[in-house]
């Protein structure tokens, strides 16, 4: 018994269906241990986060917690969420953004003693930041353009 063309479409159409179906499962069952972009101190005391697991800790870097080590580059500071603290070790160069009373986001893991140690810092900025170069051009581009005899009177 031959199947009809129509028939024939729908069942192509809804196996198409599951496949993909079957494919965004399987993607984000992968994915599902990587969704947390980070915890924040208080979500990793509540979640008990384990010891070696690799994750990122978010929040704010404590107001007078950093403290640079003889060696020049390793350092020692607080993250914080207003909640919980955490101390945290890095060993390498920070990024320029990073500073006390600022946004962080370390990657590393926690220690069974509750301490982190990152092996990378994100400084994270406020969503008014432009690059220098980006502000420097739109400063200039401001200052090119012909001002119409309203703007004129104004100044």
């Amino acid at each position: 018994m031959a199947v009809k063309a129509k028939n024939q479409r729908m069942i192509l159409a809804l196996l198409a269906i599951v496949a993909i179906v079957g494919a965004a499962l399987l993607a984000m069952s992968a994915l599902k241990d990587q969704a947390a972009y980070f915890y924040t101190p208080s979500d990793a005391k509540r979640d008990h986060v384990e010891p070696g697991r690799a994750v990122r800790l978010g929040g704010m870097v404590q107001k007078g917690s950093i403290k640079r080590q003889p060696d020049g580059v390793t350092i020692d500071f607080i993250v914080t969420d207003n909640v919980e603290t955490v101390p945290v070790r890095f060993t390498g160069i920070v990024p320029d953004l990073f500073k006390e009373d600022s946004g962080v986001v370390a990657e590393g893991s926690f220690q069974a003693d509750g301490g982190f140690v990152a092996t990378n810092i994100l400084a994270k900025h406020d969503e008014r930041y432009m690059p220098p170069q980006v502000a420097g051009e739109m400063h200039k581009t401001e200052s090119l353009e012909p001002q119409s005899d309203q703007q004129k009177g104004q100044k």
